[in-house]
Parts: structure tokens; sequence; C-alpha cells
């Protein structure tokens, strides 16, 4: 035999060799891609399957969590307006009770004042009968210059007599 006929068949067992040990491996390797394709479809189909629910509730959780400080700060909010129309509403009450107190009060002054004229009148019939209907001139401002001058006379001659 020749020797690189030996050398050729010795080359050809151990590519032979190569090649089965690496179809097995090759073979192997699409047996568990197989594998991992028929577990990745079944993980699809439940996340198809889970998915909408999972989605519902996380657009419910994350709504719940931007509702509820809104939901408070609203409720802060009609507090303080109810709150506010309470003030409004005293403040209305006590606007009504000053109003009512000060009505009242001109009420008394007027029956007062009216009582004071009453009184007046009274005093002026009084002397009035009193003069018996004897009418009394008012002095004007030359009779009372003349008056004055007139006073001044007398208590000067009173004083040299």
């Amino acid at each position: 035999m020749d020797e690189q006929a030996l050398a050729r068949a010795r080359k050809r067992i151990a590519e032979a060799r190569t090649e089965g040990v690496s179809g097995a491996r090759l073979d192997a390797a699409l047996e568990r891609a197989r594998a991992e394709i028929m577990r990745l479809t079944r993980v699809a189909d439940d996340l198809e399957a889970s998915l909408p629910k999972q989605v519902s509730i996380a657009v419910r959780d994350g709504i719940a969590r931007e509702v509820v400080p809104v939901s408070r700060s609203l409720a802060e909010i009609r507090g303080g307006v109810n709150q506010a129309l309470r003030r409004l509403e005293r403040l209305e009450q006590e606007l009504i009770a000053e109003r009512t107190a000060r009505i009242e009060d001109l009420g008394i002054l007027v029956d007062l004042v009216t009582s004071g004229w009453s009184g007046v009148d009274a005093r002026l019939r009084r002397l009035e009968t009193g003069i018996e209907g004897v009418v009394v001139p008012l002095p004007t401002e030359r009779a009372e210059a003349s008056s004055a001058d007139d006073d001044s006379h007398p208590a000067d001659s009173a004083a040299v007599a």
C-alpha cells in the first residue's frame, strides 16, 4: 500500500469521524433548538392569554396610583369650599343682625327726637298759655345793639348815683 493512499484513507476516516460527531452534535443541537422553540411557543401562548389581564391590572393600578392623590386634592378643595361657604353664611347672618340692630337704633333715635320735640312743644304751649296771649316781639340786631348801649348807661348812672 501506498503511504499516500493510507494517509488519504486516514484523513477520510478522521473526517468521517469528525463529520459523524459533528452530525450527532448538530442533531442534538437541532433537538435542543426544537425543544426551546416549543417552549417559547408555550410561553408566547401563555403571554398571549395572560397579557390582556396583566395589562388591565397594570392600567387599573396605575390609574389608582394617579387618581387617589387627585381625589384627595379634590376632597381638600371641596372641604375648603364648604368651609368658605359656612364662613360666608356666618358673615351674612352677622351682617343681617348688625343691619337689624342699626335699624332698631335708628328707630330708637327717631323716638327720642320725637319725644324731645314733643317735650319742647309742651313747654312752649305752657309758656304761651302763661303769657296769656301777650306777644313779645323778638329783638332785631339794631334793637339788641341799642339795648346793649342802654344797659351800660343805667349801670353807669346807678354807679354814679
